[in-house]
């Protein structure tokens, strides 16, 4: 009764403030933010500092950081305000012409450029006051996917690296290799001899790195020469194009990018595993009728992409 009561004595509002201002750590941009006057956030950090007992914010030179209180506290108030939106986004049905949310998706610039498009519009066509954020996953996002899955509306990443989760499966793709067009060194077929001696441009290179490539070599005893890391499979074409080097990305994003990147899409001259490009949730979306209703949307535009193979 007792935390009842405190959350009684709470205005919700705070919470939308205090996580503009542990973000920006300043009042004047907070309160740009927020659409509110400087001295109406000024005293809503009064009253956050009498809330918890401590400043928050404390001026170092000529700028201000985070107490230590304040440090864990912005690590709380993402998942709050998330939780808080579902709880008042709660119905038991769904107009998609009165939607008025943003739906995040945590996602490879790979699945961004070929679902991404057709999602986005499919979503203007049905939300018009909806709204859809790609967001670039990273190796830490889908090592704790859990917590990823706190704040976004879902992650999209090939199945297999992510358990205990629900998910759906959306579309099926397969690696091919990549070879600048006009690599002389290289002729209608690559072999395993060639692969071992080339420069490789590689995503990451660590267990979360989506591309099986350099593992599947390593088990056929070949150690790749990896000449460039990167963190998104769109800038691998350009590295490769007017080089020697070779990569393994997506056949549907090899289609894409080859006549804009100058790259020749060749077969892998080992077997590489089917990629299962699957959609994860937070199981606390499962019954929610807008998350319903926007997993649906998702089959749909996998539907919608052209044949890879």
């Amino acid at each position: 009764m007792a935390v009842d009561r405190m959350l009684a004595n709470l205005d919700l509002n705070l919470l939308v403030t205090l996580d503009a201002l542990l973000r920006e750590r300043n009042v004047t941009r907070s309160a740009e933010l927020l659409g509110l006057s400087q001295p109406a956030v000024s005293g809503a950090l009064s009253r956050l500092r009498r809330h918890f007992g401590d400043p928050l914010l404390v001026r170092v030179g000529n700028r201000y950081d985070l107490t230590p209180l304040a440090s864990r506290v912005a690590a709380l108030t993402g998942p709050a305000l998330a939780g808080v939106r579902r709880v008042f986004d709660s119905t038991t049905e769904v107009d998609p012409s009165e939607l008025d949310r943003e739906f995040t998706l945590v996602t490879s610039d790979y699945a961004a450029a070929i679902l991404g498009p057709i999602l986005a519009r499919m979503l203007a066509e049905r939300a018009p006051g909806a709204r859809l954020r790609l967001q670039q996953t990273t190796p830490t996002a889908v090592d704790h996917a859990a917590d990823t899955l706190r704040t976004a509306d879902g992650l999209i990443i090939p199945y297999g690296f992510v358990t205990g989760l629900p998910h759906l499966d959306l579309y099926e793709d397969r690696w091919v290799c990549i070879v600048s067009a006009d690599n002389p060194q290289v002729e209608e077929s690559l072999s395993l001899v060639q692969l071992k001696h080339m420069p490789w441009v590689v995503l990451f290179d660590r267990p979360t790195a989506f591309a099986p490539a350099v593992r599947q070599l390593r088990m056929l005893g070949i150690e790749a020469r990896v000449d460039v890391v990167v963190d998104g499979f769109m800038q691998m074409p350009f590295l490769v194009a007017g080089t020697g080097r070779v990569a393994v990305i997506q056949e549907r994003l090899a289609t894409l990018m080859a006549p804009i990147a100058g790259v020749r899409i060749l077969e892998c001259p080992f077997d590489v595993v089917t990629l299962n490009e699957s959609f994860w949730w937070n199981p606390m979306n499962t019954n929610d009728p807008v998350h319903a209703w926007f997993r649906q949307l998702m089959i749909e535009a996998a539907d919608l992409l052209w044949p890879s193979f």
